[in-house]
């Protein structure tokens, strides 16, 4: 069994087939979804979702492009509803260089925020890093130098080398979606076969970056076996072995039974 570690099943392109998409999932194999949190009125609806459907389990957190936008009192919703039940990690958050929504020290302020309440509760991080590598890694090395290991994980990774061995070094996990699958992404493949099977972990990103061969369409959490399946044979184990170690990783990094 498999688990979807990073879907946003809050989006309005699920409102009206939930049910469906979650019962194809399981048919698929995947015993578990997190649900991702974006904003204030996201984690809200992450956590209510997790609290209807079983499979689930939600984060809360406000992501790096939605910062500049939200609400004076975004940030202590978040915070109150971090505690709380069914709630497994902090993020998305992380920090992002290819959009310009929100200045860039903000985004800092925040990432920086979410790690910090993080250690606090002792959750789980998931982070988001577009075009902002070396900043991302910056952050992590003053937090994990301050306080040791950090338990996060890179999400969507679409980093280098270097850049997730840095990550690995600092005790994070390393993440691929769809676009591992994708005919442009041998550089991306190259990296994640050199990953640790104790350190993956798999995801859709849903409703976002469907894989081959269902690219194009609405993705959702059942398209995660193709993105196994890719990994898997990248770090040439059967698929069952890479579904014994990520959904293993998974337990561990968020503390699901």
């Amino acid at each position: 069994m498999l688990i979807d570690t990073h879907a946003h099943l809050d989006d309005d392109r699920f409102a009206a087939d939930l049910p469906a998409v979650l019962q194809r999932a399981q048919a698929a194999g995947v015993s578990q979804v997190i649900t991702i949190a974006t904003t204030a009125p996201s984690s809200r609806a992450c956590l209510c979702l997790a609290r209807q459907y079983p499979m689930l389990r939600a984060t809360v957190g406000i992501q790096p492009n939605h910062v500049a936008e939200a609400a004076p009192d975004a940030w202590d919703e978040v915070v109150r509803l971090a505690d709380q039940p069914l709630v497994v990690a902090l993020g998305e958050t992380g920090l992002d260089r290819y959009w310009d929504h929100t200045p860039f020290a903000q985004q800092e302020d925040y990432f920086a925020r979410h790690l910090e309440l993080a250690r606090r509760l002792d959750h789980a991080v998931v982070i988001h890093c577009r075009q902002a590598e070396a900043d991302t890694v910056r952050m992590l090395r003053a937090e994990y130098d301050r306080h040791a290991p950090i338990r996060a994980v890179m999400h969507s990774f679409t980093g280098d080398l270097a850049t997730a061995q840095a990550c690995l070094e600092m005790g994070l996990f390393i993440s691929f979606a769809g676009m591992l699958t994708y005919k442009s992404a041998q550089n991306l493949r190259d990296v994640a076969a050199q990953i640790p099977l104790d350190r993956v972990l798999v995801e859709t990103d849903s409703p976002y970056l469907a894989p081959v061969p269902v690219r194009g369409q609405r993705n959702e959490p059942a398209h995660v076996v193709h993105t196994a399946a890719c990994l898997a044979g990248l770090l040439g184990v059967g698929p069952e072995v890479l579904a014994q170690h990520t959904t293993a990783n998974a337990r561990r990094l968020f503390r699901m039974g």
